[in-house]
């Protein structure tokens, strides 16, 4: 698949900005959590893009090749923690609410094991990977995880 255009060059002011809450959201809470819930919203969404820089990335930082491999069974999967379970479950409910289902057992989950001020961290990380992956699914875009480290050193510069 090739990209459709390059979005970094169609709006660089705005994709700067998008760039930048990014990285925030990514920075706010443990970097296991982030790269977990990344890759679990990117399965969802069907985003081989982001699956392709997540896993790589959760690599680099430790995560091992059994919790990447489980994350499609997480549920049933035992090696994952509780906080991981309540991070994944919320991101499930919120990456899924076209079909309809409550979310108020996550929410229970989640609460159980995250500050407010975490919550709204990990629900904000929520949104910008789902909007990544609609981006790379929109744009059929495919990025080598080396290029997008160094756009984010020059974002972060």
């Amino acid at each position: 698949m090739s990209a459709r255009l390059d979005i970094f060059s169609a709006a660089p002011a705005l994709m700067k900005k998008w760039m930048g809450v990014s990285m925030d959201a990514a920075a706010s809470l443990e970097p296991s959590l982030i790269e977990l819930v990344k890759i679990r919203a990117s399965q969802i969404n069907g985003c081989a893009n982001c699956l392709n820089m997540h896993t790589v990335e959760a690599r680099a930082k430790g995560e091992s090749e059994q919790r990447i491999y489980l994350l499609s069974a997480w549920r049933e999967a035992p090696c994952y923690s509780d906080r991981e379970r309540a991070a994944l479950g919320w991101t499930d409910a919120l990456t899924r609410l076209s079909e309809g289902h409550s979310h108020d057992r996550a929410y229970e989950a989640l609460k159980a094991h995250f500050t407010e001020d975490e919550q709204v961290k990990l629900t904000l990380m929520i949104n910008v990977i789902n909007g990544w992956n609609r981006l790379a699914v929109g744009f059929g875009l495919w990025v080598d995880p080396a290029v997008a480290k160094a756009v984010q050193a020059e974002v972060a510069a």
